[in-house]
């Protein structure tokens, strides 16, 4: 029988300890939430490994590695009101929720927002609002919101949801132009905003978030 407890310990020690996570909340949020509840259960057994679990509608639940460096980066307090975008079936909400005081977890698919509801009733995280929206136009009129985190890559940081930072609010998202991604970290201080590069990864896009493809004509 499959391990899950000790698969959810090495995952933490093999992947995410070495890899200069050090928050001891995320931590240990990490090791005792059950993520193999937060996908189907053909891919129940393969969600502690170095892999993006394909979800529904071309969506993933991301590598652990990758979640929890960006998660790290953002350096969540407990009385944070966080905005997760993309929430697909709800995991990212239920660590987040782990961390600071409420989640507004933004999912427009039905079949997803129906699994995020019920995975995360099970593992009791009462302070997860999952809502359905556009993912482009955020969630404006649950904002501003402290930390915005968001589930997927994308080419390009829509103005909306800078828009919807507090003042001091922290936007984690994963950057891809194609090839090479980035976790990537934005700040607004005194009605600006700050953008640094956390580290490397390889994360899929988020639908829709795709770079554009130039056109040209054949010759």
């Amino acid at each position: 029988m499959f391990d899950v407890e000790a698969a959810r310990r090495a995952m933490v020690n093999s992947q995410i300890r070495v890899n200069d996570v050090t928050d001891p909340r995320l931590l240990d949020a990490l090791e005792t939430m059950p993520r193999e509840l937060f996908v189907p259960k053909a891919q129940a057994s393969t969600v502690y490994g170095e892999r993006d679990v394909p979800l529904e509608g071309g969506r993933f639940l991301i590598k652990p590695r990758e979640f929890a460096k960006l998660v790290d980066a953002l350096e969540i307090e407990e009385n944070d009101l966080i905005l997760n975008i993309g929430a697909g079936r709800g995991y990212s909400a239920a660590i987040l929720g782990r961390l600071g005081e409420t989640v507004v977890a933004l999912e427009p698919d039905e079949t997803l927002r129906a699994c995020a509801e019920k995975a995360l009733s099970m593992v009791h995280a009462d302070n997860v609002a999952v809502i359905d929206g556009d993912l482009r136009a955020a969630a404006p009129e649950q904002g501003p919101f402290d930390v915005i985190f968001v589930d997927a890559s994308v080419s390009s940081i829509p103005q909306t949801w800078l828009d919807q930072l507090a003042e001091n609010g922290r936007l984690g998202v994963f950057e891809r132009d194609g090839g090479a991604g980035h976790g990537v970290v934005y700040v607004r201080s005194h009605g600006s905003i700050g953008r640094r590069v956390a580290f490397d990864a390889s994360v899929p896009y988020l639908p829709g978030f795709e770079p554009t493809k130039a056109f040209s004509f054949a010759r």
